[in-house]
């Protein structure tokens, strides 16, 4: 018997020293070191001029090792009421106690307060294994002003942790979630560094062996003029609504808002639920991006657009005229389809239907050009498909016409759905960038220039910068360039003329600028009926809208402005306008003084 288990003992012995050596040699040197990861410093991300948008600020954590506390239930508690634990964090640490190991920190509340911070200090001695631990945290100067566009980083949930690549994350807890901080998260992240260490068989760090720096994000500069973009937000007061504002010669963003808002600030470290539900189940919907996503019908803004439609296809020739009295009716149809001005225009041109914003004018030319040709050229400006703009998230808007109706609602097309598609209501949507990208176009006489926000990314190790292409679409082909002109034409009557629609916001401009107003109907009237914005409910106004750029000739600037419920154009939208298009021309005029 002796013999025959030394047999077995040495047999066992053969088995582990020589067929399974690799296997526990590998486990073996696992036991002994391990690669503990190094986040790296998220890259910073700046305006056009160089102020800081997006920063890395100290912030302070409480975090607690479970083996080192004594009696954490009672003690547990008594910290809470240090440090204002409330029951949503009482709950997140309880779960996160079952779930890692006894050495392990636990991060209990991130953000301390000066007061928090200080509460504890005094108090550290009684709580062994809790313990304030200094960090950097995302934070957002300019808060509510810039959300929209630069977006926020926040913890990363459960459904972006199987998406991601783990190790390139390793060490990190959080992670764009929209704006630019989604969009260029891969270069403002940088990559993960490593130390190797020493640990014993439970898992505990002994000595640092070797260690791999992390090479932090890369920074990130933007197009937005910051000046141009908070004189935009205080223009839109406390109404809701959107404003986009492009370079056209490059398709630079320099201005970009969306109002109502919310602080980014509050998602970084995480917001309570009740936060949270009181920010997503409001009415007025601030984590909604207008300029973005928002889908509105564009009004008489596509005029111009619908115009050149007429102009190119041989339907009408700029100095043609239609007779307006008000009403429009199509053939052995008795329905009028009226037009803004009750008495009528009488008889109208091209320059000054886009001036007066005449219907008629419209649903005639719309009537004469087909469902097809509007639609075809309405696309060539962008309307029904997204911009292509660096940001995430961004919506195409519709673009009708008899092929999708069919497709979509297994419906015919019908005539007078042809005619209110020609003043832009119907089933046409469009989004506050598409305006500007549309009216950008223009400015530039069919030249279509891509818009991006990010201007710049910057090596913040080797201090080297690369500058972000301008990229450009092919361009509108217009048989005669004279077309453009007299388009714009019309927009400048829109403010310069004696009966332009917006003239009374053009008073005293020092520059000439072309532009149109638009009003989105969100209702449908009675065939006689008469409703007057003012004496209806503010839910039910109209929404007021109007485009431009400046100036007239070498355009700098081009902007879509929306008003959520403003009433009219050129009332609440156009004075907008006009001040964005002050401020920025001014701006940049004293500069080049300066410069000179």
């Amino acid at each position: 018997m002796m013999v025959g288990l030394i047999l077995m003992v040495l047999a066992r012995l053969a088995y582990l020293q020589i067929l399974e050596h690799r296997h526990f040699t590998t486990l073996s040197q696992d036991n002994r070191l391990k690669v503990v990861p190094i986040p790296p410093t998220r890259g910073l991300i700046y305006s056009r001029d160089g102020q800081v948008l997006a920063e890395n600020r100290p912030s302070f954590s409480l975090e607690m090792v479970s083996e080192r506390a004594r009696d954490f239930e009672a003690t547990l508690p008594i910290v809470a009421q240090l440090v204002n634990l409330d029951e949503d964090e009482l709950a997140r640490i309880d779960e996160a106690r079952r779930r890692v190991r006894d050495f392990d920190a636990i991060v209990m509340k991130t953000g301390l307060s000066e007061d928090e911070v200080a509460r504890f200090s005094v108090n550290r001695h009684r709580y062994p294994g809790f313990a304030i631990v200094a960090r950097l945290a995302r934070y957002y100067p300019f808060g509510e002003q810039l959300a929209h566009v630069i977006g926020y980083v926040g913890r990363i949930s459960e459904p972006e942790l199987k998406a991601i690549d783990t190790a390139a994350y390793r060490g990190t807890t959080h992670i764009g979630k929209i704006g630019v901080e989604k969009a260029r998260e891969e270069i403002l992240r940088g990559k993960v560094g490593y130390q190797q260490v020493e640990v014993n068989a439970q898992g505990r760090v002994l000595r640092v062996v070797t260690d791999s720096p992390p090479i932090p994000g890369h920074d990130v500069y933007l197009t937005l003029d910051l000046g141009l973009q908070k004189m935009a937000t205080e223009a839109l007061t406390d109404n809701n609504g959107a404003i986009v504002a492009l370079d056209p010669s490059t398709g630079e963003v320099l201005a970009f808002v969306s109002q109502p808002s919310f602080d980014p600030n509050l998602l970084v470290n995480g917001i309570s639920k009740d936060s949270y539900s009181a920010l997503r189940n409001s009415s007025d919907r601030p984590l909604f991006n207008r300029a973005l996503q928002a889908q509105y019908p564009p009004g008489s803004t596509i005029k111009p657009m619908v115009a050149l439609a007429g102009l190119e296809s041989g339907v009408r020739h700029s100095n043609d005229h239609t007779w307006c009295p008000g009403w429009y009716s199509l053939d052995r149809d008795n329905h009028r389809y009226r037009d803004w001005l009750k008495s009528g225009h009488g008889q109208v041109n091209l320059v000054r239907s886009i001036a007066e914003s005449c219907d008629v004018y419209y649903y005639a030319l719309a009537r004469d050009l087909g469902i097809a040709r509007i639609h075809s050229m309405l696309s060539e400006f962008g309307l029904g498909k997204v911009t292509g703009i660096d940001l995430p998230g961004e919506t195409a808007g519709l673009l009708p016409s008899a092929e999708w109706k069919r497709k979509a609602r297994n419906l015919p097309w019908y005539p007078g759905e042809t005619l209110i598609t020609g003043i832009g209501q119907g089933f046409l949507l469009t989004s506050p960038l598409q305006l500007a990208y549309a009216v950008s176009t223009i400015a530039n006489r069919g030249r279509r220039m891509v818009p991006h926000v990010v201007g710049q990314i910057e090596d913040p190790v080797a201090r080297v910068a690369s500058e972000i292409g301008i990229y450009e679409r092919p361009v509108i082909e217009i048989t005669n360039a004279q077309y453009w002109e007299d388009v714009i034409n019309g927009m400048l009557e829109v403010v310069h003329g004696t009966r332009g629609t917006a003239r009374r916001s053009g008073d005293g401009a020092f520059y000439r600028y072309a532009g149109k107003t638009g009003t989105a109907q969100l209702f449908g009237i009675a065939q006689d009926n008469v409703v007057k914005n003012h004496e209806t409910p503010k839910l039910l106004r109209d929404h007021a809208l109007f485009i431009a750029f400046a100036p007239e000739k070498n355009p700098e600037i081009a902007v879509a402005i929306i008003v959520e419920n403003g009433g009219s154009g050129s009332g609440t939208a156009a004075p907008i306008a006009r001040q964005i298009l002050d401020y920025y021309l001014r701006s940049s005029h004293s500069a080049s003084d300066n410069d000179g």
